[in-house]
């Protein structure tokens, strides 16, 4: 899975735990989309997730 390339976001490691207390392994995946910003006045494709889109640190080309 990709990261973020503004914040560095990616996946999460931890563990499901059940009603009776057994674990498994479980992971989250970051939200991160592959759009076009503008970099130095060009456009480039990057991996962004959603919360440095919603939040404007990116440049929608």
């Amino acid at each position: 899975m990709a990261k973020c390339d503004i914040c560095g976001k990616g996946v999460q490691f931890g563990n499901n735990v059940s009603h009776s207390h057994r674990r498994t392994n479980a992971i989250w995946h970051a939200n991160i989309r592959h759009v076009k910003c503008k970099v130095n006045g060009a456009s480039k494709r990057m991996h962004v997730c959603t919360r440095c889109l919603r939040s404007g640190a990116v440049e929608r080309a």
